[in-house]
Order: structure tokens, then sequence, then C-alpha cells
């Protein structure tokens, strides 16, 4: 990531060094979501993989969404603390579930979504 978030007038919020090892996470951890689902989809027993695909979809779509929002971080309000805190939610479940499969995408993807809900986390415990 470049360091265009140090050239914004407005970054009192959050501490930039955690603000981007989050945005960061939670880009990996979308595109590992992305490929986890992609891959459970074509594997065997499709059928068994239902709730790993289904969580695989959620958490790189609030992934997507929570970098976006941290990418302006001169945030209105304490909003964006709960969307942080639903991400955190579901990268936890879908890390669980994942976890749960002896896939390597699978269990690689599981190491993103903690790695990712870590960094949400220590942003949050940060944050003025």
């Amino acid at each position: 990531m470049s360091d265009i978030l140090s050239t914004h007038p407005s970054t009192d919020t959050f501490d930039l060094s955690q603000l981007r090892a989050a945005i960061d996470a939670l880009n990996t951890c979308a595109s590992s979501c992305a490929t986890c689902a992609d891959a459970c989809l074509h594997g065997d027993h499709v059928e068994h993989m239902v709730r790993c695909i289904d969580l695989d979809n959620q958490c790189a779509a609030i992934c997507r969404a929570t970098a976006e929002i941290l990418s302006r971080p001169a945030p209105n309000g304490d909003s964006w603390r709960k969307v942080v805190e639903a991400c955190i939610a579901v990268c936890r479940e879908c890390a669980d579930e994942c976890a749960q499969h002896d896939h390597e995408h699978c269990q690689l993807c599981a190491a993103d979504c903690r790695a990712c809900a870590d960094a949400c986390q220590a942003l949050l415990d940060v944050a003025s």
C-alpha cells in the first residue's frame, strides 16, 4: 500500500501503522476467502462444504467493505467501530468453520481470517 493514508488531512483517529496493517489484512482475507470458496466449489463433495462456502463469501464481502471504509481515515461518529466489530465476528466464525476442514486452502483461509480479526481488534484497541 502506498503511503497515501499519511497525506490525509484528518488522520488523528487512527494510528497509521495499525490502520495500514488492518487494511492489508482485510484485503488478504477477502482474497483468501474468495479463493477458498471457489476451491470448495470445485472440489469433491461440495454438498459438505456449503456452510464453508457461505461463510467465505460473507467474510470476503465484509472484509472488502471494511477495507473501503477504513481507507477513509476521517470517520464521523463511531459507526465505523460497529462495522469493524462485525467484520471481526464474521472473520472468527469463518476461521472456525474453515479450520474444521482438512483442505489446505481451508487451513490457509482460517489463518488469514484469524490474522484479519486480530489486526482489526488491534486497530480498535489503539483507536482514539
